[in-house]
């Protein structure tokens, strides 16, 4: 019998378990629970037998692979997979997989809110902006930009996308306005929100060269990962612009420095919640577990990212 492992330092929602376990024992496996443990200990001991393993933001790095003796599929409840050493999965034939699009619409709504908040002064009691008429620039147009391009529809603003991997007809059929190159995001957008992975390209690519092309009322929203952003470069924004905001999911390391200058040009959730809520909590657990059920039912390897 095939031994599932879900590994939760932080557990999904009752619920969200109980459809997993359904999933998974419906398929005639066995499920088993390590949750709140706050060791890598507890991790590496439980993970000797089992054959698949679903995370959340969990790490699964070599030293977890070399444990798992028997595992042949890990799966990341959720979109980014940065949490798994692909390289070490790929060379201990082990299938790595994420769960894009579950939780879409829950990160789509923090953009949008946060997008709100930053317009209006942080709810301070000033007079502030709004977001009708205003253009939006999507950096990377997946499945999070897709959901934030409905809601902003809604609010009347102007959409612009910008994706090296997506052809201008996809986006245009989106009816969101097709950017051939990222300078021409930054130059239209008072608002730009980023959704793209942190990798060897991405990483620190958000930098001043970008972000000072930026017109009047310039706003960055990331709810992608810290490490896009070049953080010399957006304090050097905030000293030299003063209509920049900058709001986020991920606390930048250099949180300090904006909060000691900068008061009310700011907003940074004090951990990453772009996902937690019960629905995409629930979403993205029991897509992982169907996605454990089909791998092994049928090869399927659809959502693989370390192929």
């Amino acid at each position: 019998m095939k031994k599932v492992l879900v590994a939760t330092e932080k557990p999904f929602a009752k619920n969200a378990v109980d459809g997993i376990k359904k999933i998974v024992e419906d398929a005639g496996y066995k499920l088993e629970l390590l949750e709140n443990y706050n060791q890598k200990n507890e991790l590496l001991n439980v993970v000797t037998d089992v054959d698949a393993i679903i995370i959340r933001s969990d790490i699964v790095d070599n030293e977890v692979l070399e444990a798992a003796h028997k595992l042949k599929i890990v799966v990341r409840a959720g979109a980014g997979y940065d949490n798994i050493d692909l390289a070490s999965a790929k060379a201990k034939e082990v299938v790595a997989m994420n769960t894009p699009g579950q939780n879409s619409n829950a990160v789509a709504e923090l953009a949008i809110g946060m997008m709100v908040l930053a317009a209006r002064n942080n709810f301070n009691g000033t007079s502030g902006t709004e977001l009708r008429g205003k253009k939006l620039g999507l950096h990377a147009f997946g499945y999070v930009s897709k959901a934030v391009a409905a809601i902003a529809k809604g609010f009347g603003m102007e959409i612009y996308a910008f994706d090296p991997f997506v052809d201008k007809k996809t986006i245009e059929a989106e009816g969101i306005q097709y950017c051939e190159k990222v300078e021409d995001l930054y130059k239209n957008c008072q608002y730009i929100s980023l959704h793209m992975p942190a990798n060897a390209q991405t990483k620190k690519s958000i930098n001043f060269d970008l972000l000072s092309l930026m017109p009047k009322g310039a706003t960055l929203v990331n709810t992608a990962r810290k490490e896009v952003i070049d953080e010399e470069s957006v304090l050097k924004m905030f000293a030299e612009r003063a209509d920049f905001k900058y709001v986020s999911d991920v606390e930048p390391d250099c949180k300090g420095a904006i909060a000691e200058k900068y008061s009310g040009r700011f907003f940074f959730t004090p951990k990453k919640i772009g996902a937690q809520t019960s629905e995409a909590n629930n979403n993205a657990g029991l897509a992982a577990a169907r996605q454990i059920v089909d791998f092994f039912t049928m090869n399927d390897t659809t959502f693989q990212v370390n192929k």
